[in-house]
């Protein structure tokens, strides 16, 4: 289906952040946009504002007639929506092409550069930071984020002139099979939906095909040290980056005062004193990720350096909702082992000595079941654990898989918590709070507002 002849598309599973991008860009073209998502949000309730269709009852007859026309129709689905799912099968049965996001954002690929970022995690962060320093340069690009950004309160950059567009190449569901990138970076392969690939072998297997569809010509740049064996095609331009190591790297890193400066040395030419918008250590190796693909991309070296201070984050990426000298609040979307502890690792850098309370909701109940050892390990970094149940998302639940096994895997469970989303507000009112970090994918963000008050009334 050629993306200029439709005239409109369907969403199943609108509210979706990467799926709520898509939608914003066939709004910037001109088409009809409807579709379901199961529960009003913030993104839903934006999305109508813009002027898209939206309902939240799985029905047929409030499909919109426009949407009912197959030779002009696109149908988008996401994984997450079951086979049983009335509309789908409405349209499977009336012979309309339907597609997964990732095979949308494919055909995106084939017709502009693509600039992607895989890996583990990191993702979000380090497209995004792209997309800034692209979009403050003369290079210009369209953007499809995984996250709101805190710059443009969006997911979706658009231009109208630049040739580049930047995407998160996601592993869930071999998503990132439909790309064509231009020019890659992967920022690690540590094991994670183990539920879809079985094995890790076949996890690290997945990553090898995706170095495979980078156009001839094109650049992958990898995390250095991480377990990729890339198959890449002809002059397909291989290099390492990392933090003091790798063909892209930062030396003399200066931590203080709030500040993380530090030099970036490269093959397209090196650039002093880089200053991170968001001062987290972990945003070393992002900006040098993502400075790598916006040198690839033709940004200026003083494009860059102007643009890199002023990147403002992304929602839910180590995102400081309250910071004070006697209290910090920050909400994260870390959901993975090893992002947990990047994450809580990040912040006793930043406030040694301080004590630190983590709330943690688990993410899928595959992977609590194949991972609550190494949640465990991460999690005992902090001074306190709060464990809330684990969020379904997609999935039903397993015999005998509950954040019990994490707790009981603490490395000191006199200093944690179980505890319900119902009882939680009244469990931190009772705690004395230095640091409080809330961590996880599921709906605990919704609860931000509520935990922010209660901090304050303090």
């Amino acid at each position: 289906m050629d993306v200029n002849t439709i005239k409109s598309v369907y969403f199943i599973g609108a509210g979706g952040i990467g799926m709520s991008a898509l939608a914003r860009y066939f709004l910037s073209k001109g088409k009809i946009v409807a579709g379901y998502d199961r529960t009003p949000s913030d993104l839903t309730e934006k999305l109508i504002e813009e002027g898209a269709d939206i309902h939240y009852e799985e029905d047929i007859t409030l499909i919109p007639e426009e949407c009912k026309k197959k030779e002009s129709t696109m149908v988008v689905f996401t994984p997450a929506i079951p086979e049983t799912h009335k509309e789908l099968q409405f349209f499977r049965n009336n012979g309309f092409e339907i597609l997964k996001r990732a095979q949308v954002l494919g055909m995106l690929t084939r017709t502009e550069k693509g600039l992607c970022v895989a890996g583990t995690h990191g993702k979000t962060t380090t497209s995004s930071m792209t997309a800034h320093l692209l979009h403050q340069s003369h290079i210009g690009c369209n953007a499809f984020l995984g996250g709101i950004s805190k710059n443009y309160k969006t997911n979706l950059l658009l231009s109208s002139t630049s040739e580049y567009v930047v995407i998160e190449a996601d592993e869930f569901d071999r998503s990132f099979h439909q790309l064509t990138p231009y020019a890659t970076v992967v920022t690690a392969v540590d094991s994670d939906h183990l539920d879809i690939y079985g094995t890790r072998e076949a996890y690290l297997e997945s990553f090898n095909k995706y170095t495979s569809l980078i156009v001839p010509g094109g650049y992958l740049i990898a995390k250095k040290g991480i377990e990729l064996s890339p198959r890449v095609q002809e002059n397909v331009k291989v290099y390492s980056y990392g933090i003091e190591e790798g063909d892209f790297r930062a030396e003399n890193i200066r931590i203080g005062n709030g500040e993380i400066i530090f030099d970036y040395i490269s093959p397209f030419g090196n650039i002093k004193d880089i200053q991170l918008g968001v001062p987290v250590y972990v945003n070393i190796e992002n900006g040098v990720a993502a400075m790598a693909l916006a040198q690839i991309a033709g940004v200026t070296n003083e494009e860059i350096k102007k643009a890199m201070p002023t990147f403002g984050g992304v929602d839910r990426r180590f995102d400081f909702k309250i910071k004070e000298d006697n209290l910090v609040f920050l909400s994260d979307y870390a959901h993975h082992p090893a992002e947990i502890k990047q994450s809580i690792s990040s912040v006793k850098a930043l406030y040694p000595g301080k004590k630190i309370t983590v709330i943690f909701q688990p993410h899928l109940y595959t992977r609590t079941r194949d991972f609550y050892k190494e949640f465990a390990s991460s999690l005992s970094l902090a001074d306190e654990v709060i464990l809330l149940d684990i969020y379904p998302a997609r999935e039903l639940p397993i015999e005998g898989v509950t954040s019990r096994l994490i707790f009981d895997n603490l490395a000191n469970p006199a200093k944690a918590t179980m505890c319900s989303k119902e009882e939680l507000p009244d469990l931190i009112a009772g705690k004395d709070i230095e640091i409080l970090i809330t961590l996880g994918a599921g709906d605990i963000d919704n609860m931000v507002p509520q935990i922010c008050n209660i901090l304050k009334n303090k």
